[in-house]
């Protein structure tokens, strides 16, 4: 199936692509192409001019800044998981793009692009959400820095605003006592994620001194899981406690997603499932 015809520029500067954005009208910016080509093939986007960025120097460097790691948004799925810096900084993003499509996705995808478009069943979102990472854009106004929190604004919307692109994401480097970890139900068609579960903990003592939950998949965007984080919180990481915050969870999945493959009921009992999983994960982590 092919695309509705399109004018192509290909910039080799940030504010070059923000230009072009702005000036040439119906533009849409495209990083890997995972996500925007099938809907172009399927004349569900037809944009009458693409703006690749695939050229743009600098967008594909992780550098190690001290407290947290930068990932620039043209770094391909592959080389989140290969990198050195973040798995020996932050080894839960680095699980998470192992766990990304196949080989074919991992080594043309990007992560700019992936919570650019902000598919409900992707994996990066939820995994940003529970490290409260930063996401940094750039447009006609300058530079920003958006919480992760604050930037999935909806069912494939962002907090982008017209002619903005994501420059960079930012995470924290995970120090001793902490641990994360990222569970997922794959479709088993589209590898993306009928539910996904990401929890981090911060150890002292054997009591989690601090916890992070999210959850995504089933709603539009992911969801902090709050009252899991509270049942956690202050207590001693043992089956019981981790029963008792992974029961919770569905407190924060009103209205969940539902399709042919599994439906909001499912949904929200997988989240349970996978949050438990999660959690133990992410002690094993924090307590080696």
């Amino acid at each position: 199936m092919q695309t509705a015809p399109f004018e192509y520029y290909r910039p080799e500067t940030v504010a070059e692509a923000i230009d072009l954005l702005g000036s040439v009208e119906g533009a849409r910016a495209i990083a890997g192409g995972h996500s925007l080509l099938p809907a172009m093939k399927l004349r569900v986007a037809n944009p009458k001019a693409i703006v690749d960025l695939t050229f743009i120097e600098g967008l594909n460097q992780i550098t190690d800044n001290g407290d947290t790691v930068s990932i620039g948004a043209l770094t391909k799925h592959a080389a989140v998981c290969a990198s050195p810096v973040l798995r020996e900084k932050n080894a839960l993003l680095s699980f998470t793009g192992r766990h990304i499509g196949d080989p074919a996705v991992r080594n043309r995808g990007t992560i700019g692009g992936s919570i650019a478009h902000a598919d409900p069943a992707a994996d990066y979102p939820t995994v940003l959400i529970a490290l409260e990472a930063t996401i940094n854009v750039s447009g006609p106004g300058g530079d920003r820095a958006i919480a992760a929190g604050d930037f999935f604004v909806d069912l494939f919307t962002t907090a982008l605003a017209d002619g903005e692109l994501v420059v960079s994401v930012e995470v924290p480097v995970l120090g001793n006592g902490q641990g994360g970890s990222y569970q997922k139900h794959r479709h088993p068609a589209s590898s993306y994620a009928v539910v996904g579960a990401a929890a981090l903990v911060t150890v002292e003592d054997g009591t989690a001194s601090e916890a992070r939950i999210a959850i995504g998949g089933v709603t539009p965007t992911p969801r902090r899981a709050e009252a899991a984080e509270a049942a956690l919180t202050g207590n001693a990481i043992d089956a019981e406690t981790i029963t008792t915050a992974a029961s919770k969870v569905g407190e924060v999945l009103d209205n969940p997603l539902g399709d042919t493959y599994a439906s909001g009921e499912y949904r929200v009992y997988l989240a349970s499932v996978l949050t438990r999983r999660a959690i133990d994960g992410a002690f094993a982590r924090a307590t080696a």
